[in-house]
């Protein structure tokens, strides 16, 4: 996926129960990468392309990759779209990773590791607890532990962050242009994104997550209407416009940087 992805495991394991556990994890991300890679000739998303089998032939996973980025561009009104490209083609590449890493979370929870972060690249999955509360283990990964605590990149300051996101099983999505460029666009004109320079999407679902996040920030200022209905779908979010402005929904679950709320960027 031309990405590096993090697993971060607190379940307290013997080493080769934990060692096995992360190799589980890590041969689930090696088969996603093989399956929908857009720089391997044979992986399924680029025979596809090229139109040397139907979606017919892939496998079930692959195939339900394809309904929830169907599912996605529908619940999103088109700015998330796998025919983004406008060549004819399909192309998942925007909740795919998001897929990934959740897969790889349920493979470390299957495998004994309940309390985790599995991080793709700044697309998170956090399971349980990140240590022990004051009142003993969270050995049995049931979330009353110590929360997770996800710092929001500055896209101005990699350095910086622009909020703080506290939790114990959240999926946390953000798509940015600072660092890799314009990589995303509005699927209806194939201009390169513009107005916003990160969106944070947060909720119970990476992959999903992962897709709405780009489609936020392919709206760019026209997001309004996307964000007031993630919303009301139960999604948290937070933007930061290319002007460095910050805008965060009511149901956050963290806070923004300190000086930022100094500068008066409301929290909306």
């Amino acid at each position: 996926m031309g990405t590096v992805v993090s697993i971060d495991v607190r379940t307290p394991l013997p080493p080769p129960a934990l060692d096995a556990a992360i190799e589980t994890a890590v041969a689930v991300l090696h088969q996603a990468d093989e399956d929908f890679s857009t720089f391997r000739p044979e992986s399924w998303v680029s025979r596809l392309r090229r139109g040397e089998v139907d979606l017919a032939d892939c496998p079930e996973h692959v195939r339900e990759v394809y309904r929830l980025a169907g599912r996605c561009r529908d619940a999103t009104g088109g700015w998330f779209d796998p025919a983004w490209r406008r060549d004819g083609t399909l192309d998942p590449t925007g909740l795919v990773k998001g897929w990934a890493a959740d897969a790889a979370s349920a493979a470390l929870i299957e495998a004994g590791a309940p309390d985790h972060c599995v991080n793709a690249a700044g697309d998170l999955r956090i399971r349980g607890a990140a240590g022990p509360s004051a009142e003993g283990s969270s050995a049995e990964g049931s979330g009353s532990g110590k929360p997770w605590r996800i710092g929001i990149v500055d896209p101005f300051d990699r350095g910086g962050l622009v909020a703080v996101v506290e939790g114990t099983d959240l999926a946390v999505a953000t798509s940015g242009i600072a660092e890799r460029g314009s990589h995303v666009v509005d699927p209806s004109t194939g201009v390169p994104a513009s107005g916003l320079a990160s969106v944070t999407v947060v909720g119970s679902d990476l992959t999903v997550a992962d897709a709405y996040a780009t489609a936020a920030l392919a709206a760019g200022s026209d997001t309004g209407d996307l964000l007031a209905e993630f919303t009301r779908a139960g999604w948290a979010w937070l933007t930061v416009t290319t002007t460095g402005r910050i805008r965060a929904g009511k149901a956050f679950p963290g806070q923004l940087a300190a000086g930022r709320q100094q500068l008066g960027m409301p929290a909306l």
